[in-house]
């Protein structure tokens, strides 16, 4: 008897990925195929039938877009790269070294100097590097990078032998083993660093700053130990042991004792176990992860890109840890060493709620985490009911933030609680809207509050403050202000309707969104703010905050489409500025036009090497310094090209480039908390199946052609639909049931990847 729910993941138990079809392969099937033969005008219970629902076909297929090595990467990003979300080790070539570097950077790891800004007092901190030094010299490498299992493997071979190597972190434990051939030996060594800023590439100290004293080092049996004191309170220790052929290390930090994270790391060291016994635990949680989401598309290259950026996110951030600081926790030379909120905090976290991933969500941990801290940065005149935070903090959202009518950038709370937003929307957990969203975006729409004042023209004007890092602030009314204004009233009266809540500021909320000074615009659109155009290039798409990714003006209203256009036409045609996410944000804008051919175009400007600033050769990127945000949004601007849920809508397949014929996505999470499946082959999507995890209105803009739109329930019975035209379609589905849509005769139901039609090479240094 068939399940009344879709059965994912049992139908092909043990399958060989290489035995199976190709999503293309299978749209050839007779029609229903999924299910048993049905009578004339009753319909069949429905099974998906997910070829990816084994071991195999996983690790399989995640070989596939594995990283590889065959020449020694020189830099960190060109290296492996390796994390568990606070520990993190970048591989390469020790520079001026025939030795093997494996940087030891851990994402907790700060000074607590809040009086000399983020970038010196409160920054992320240097812990050390290990360096694997052969015998002789390195004549080659080959390494794997295995996503399935996040471990490296492979051999380095020298002119007296070969050292095979594997290495991984889990559970704040870095763990190598080397076993060594011919006349080779392994020999281990940890270099601490100085616990010095790395933003002194850039700048001197500032004033008044004293260096943190020397690290210390102390023996407790076989486990060797580096203890670093800070002169701001609170102690870095690194512990690890070597034994045979395996080396495990932990860095462990505690603030304010000075003495607690020595003691934390040793008790780790003598705890950990053998490798295996480690790496079973660790691959355990990787290939669980991993099997929450599904996604395949022709473009060789750019799937497996997708794929290591979910390795990447998982591997630099897990929820309840620090939020990703502008490098994650790989730690390199960098004026960036903080946590950065004005766009980079917000690009890390996209990519995790599409991909099912909200296990990772540091953000919303942290803002719940530290709303003392936020109320505490703005002026004490507004603790009493404002809340906020600075450009740049460290991991506790350490900084203050300036006041309207000062020229200073205002709204980065504001903005990051759109993410914490979409983590609620994404799940609906009323726990979440109730202690973390809705209490201080009412505390950051307040602090705004405070400082509108009416024209002559009855409007509520805003006085000066930056679009963010534009080099020109307006006198008043800047449009990242004025987005972020709209969007938190609109949503703290969403929210307080959810939560029942009679909220005293519900009128004023009200009265904001009737009487708010328009958006400024001239002839080339959107402006950076009142008498302020955009009149130079400028990377930050802040002043088009409204349209992407608050979608207040958006494409579903045609009357905004020419101002729309224009709009971002004008930013890329001031080009000088650039950078890898003014492509990605381009083409996640032309996302929401649905013009996915030049959506795609504007995605790989950001893999062109021609660029000024592209993708590396392990995914990662650089400008002055190591720029976590921009490949992860890469990723979302896929996710926009694929799926879509924003205005209550959700949108399958709204802007699929013509090259892409075929492409499988399984358990896309979207707002209202539905997991969709959808399979496109030939160019035509073949069925859409929904899952409803909290009982939201679906309202499904489902791309199919063809015909009347079928739709079943999981038990085989029609479900009650409403046609609102544009192809666009209301369904009755109660929580935990599922739907599936689809044309004509009944497609087979398959989840498996699709045929590479644009072959790419691995990523890594092949």
């Amino acid at each position: 008897m068939t399940s009344r729910r879709a059965v994912l993941g049992s139908a092909l138990g043990g399958t060989a990925l290489a035995a199976l079809p190709t999503v293309a392969q299978a749209a050839g099937a007779p029609a229903d195929a999924a299910g048993p033969a049905a009578a004339p005008g009753v319909h069949a219970p429905w099974t998906l039938h997910n070829r990816m629902g084994s071991a195999d076909a996983w690790s399989s297929f995640l070989r596939g877009q594995d990283l590889v090595w065959r020449r020694l990467p020189k830099v960190w990003h060109e290296g492996p790269f390796l994390g568990d979300g606070r520990l993190g080790s970048m591989v390469y070539q020790e520079p001026g070294s025939n030795s093997v570097r494996f940087t030891v950077q851990h994402g907790e790891v700060q000074d607590h100097r809040p009086e000399f800004g983020s970038g010196w007092g409160t920054c992320r901190l240097p812990v050390g590097h290990l360096t694997l030094d052969p015998v002789g010299t390195v004549t080659a490498v080959d390494w794997r990078l295995s996503l399935w299992n996040a471990e490296l493997t492979g051999t380095v071979t020298t002119d007296k032998g070969t050292l095979k190597l594997s290495a991984l972190i889990h559970d704040g434990m870095f763990a190598a083993r080397v076993t060594a051939t011919g006349e080779e030996k392994a020999t281990w060594t940890f270099h601490p660093e100085e616990a010095l800023s790395p933003r002194r590439i850039s700048e001197e100290p500032p004033a008044g700053y004293v260096q943190n004293p020397p690290w210390t080092t102390q023996a407790t049996g076989d486990v060797q130990q580096v203890l670093q004191p800070l002169v701001g309170g609170g102690q870095t220790a690194t512990a690890y042991r070597r034994t045979k052929d395996t080396l495990l290390l932990n860095v462990s930090h505690s603030f304010p004792s000075g003495t607690r994270a020595a003691a934390d790391s040793l008790k780790k060291i003598r705890q950990a176990g053998s490798y295996p016994a480690l790496r079973k635990r660790h691959t355990g949680w990787w290939q669980a992860f991993y099997r929450k989401s599904f996604v395949s598309i022709p473009d060789e290259r750019l799937q497996s890109f997708h794929w290591i950026q979910l390795y990447k996110v998982a591997s630099a951030s897990r929820a309840g840890g620090p939020v990703m600081a502008t490098c994650g926790p790989w730690l390199e030379p960098t004026p960036w060493p903080a946590v950065w909120w004005n766009l980079n905090l917000q690009l890390e976290y996209w990519l995790i709620h599409g991909s099912n991933h909200l296990e990772l969500d540091a953000l919303a941990t942290t803002l719940r985490q530290n709303q003392e801290q936020l109320t505490a940065n703005v002026p004490a005149a507004y603790r009493s009911d404002s809340a906020g935070v600075g450009r740049s903090s460290d991991m506790f959202a350490q900084r203050g933030v300036g006041t309207p009518g000062s020229g200073a950038e205002v709204g980065d709370l504001t903005w990051a609680l759109h993410n914490a937003w979409l983590s609620y929307r994404h799940t609906m957990d009323q726990a979440l809207l109730r202690d973390t969203v809705f209490p201080l975006l009412r505390r950051a729409v307040n602090y705004y509050l405070h400082f509108l004042q009416p024209g002559d023209d009855g409007k509520l004007h805003l006085p000066s403050t930056l679009s963010p890092e534009y080099p020109v602030v307006p006198p008043r009314d800047t449009n990242y202000d004025l987005a972020l204004i709209r969007w938190g009233c609109t949503t703290l009266l969403e929210a307080s309707a959810r939560l029942k809540i009679d909220d005293p500021l519900k009128q004023r909320w009200q009265e904001v969104l009737a009487k708010l000074t328009p958006y400024p615009v001239d002839d080339n659109g959107f402006m950076i703010g009142g008498d302020t155009p955009y009149a130079q290039s400028h990377r930050h798409y802040s002043h088009l905050l409204m349209v992407y990714p608050l979608y207040q003006v958006n494409w579903d209203q045609p009357e905004q489409r020419e101002l729309i256009e224009k709009s971002v036409v004008r930013w890329h045609a001031l080009t000088g500025a650039h950078r890898g996410y003014s492509y990605t944000g381009a083409a996640s804008l032309y996302a929401m036009m649905g013009r996915g051919d030049t959506a795609l175009t504007y995605l790989k400007k950001f893999f062109d090497p021609t660029t000024r600033y592209p993708c590396r050769a392990n995914t990662h990127y650089t400008e002055a310094g190591p720029v976590i945000e921009t490949p992860l949004s890469a990723s979302q601007s896929l996710h926009d090209m694929l799926c879509q849920s924003w205005g209550g809508v959700v949108r399958v397949f709204p802007a699929v480039p013509a090259a892409w014929a075929d492409v499988t996505l399984h358990d896309f999470r979207t707002q209202g908390a539905f997991l969709v499946s959808a399979v496109r082959a030939g160019g035509v999507t073949r069925f859409v199946r929904v899952r409803s995890l909290a009982g939201e209105p679906l309202v499904i803009r489902h791309s199919l052609s063809g015909g009347p739109v079928t739709a079943l329930l999981d038990d085989g019975t029609p479900a009650r639909t409403r046609a609102q035209g544009d192809g666009t379609l209301a369904v009755e589905l109660a929580r935990n049931r599922e739907v599936l849509l689809y044309t004509g005769a009944r497609p087979a139901l398959d989840i498996a990847p699709v045929g590479v039609s644009e072959p790419g090479e691995p990523w890594g240094l092949p």
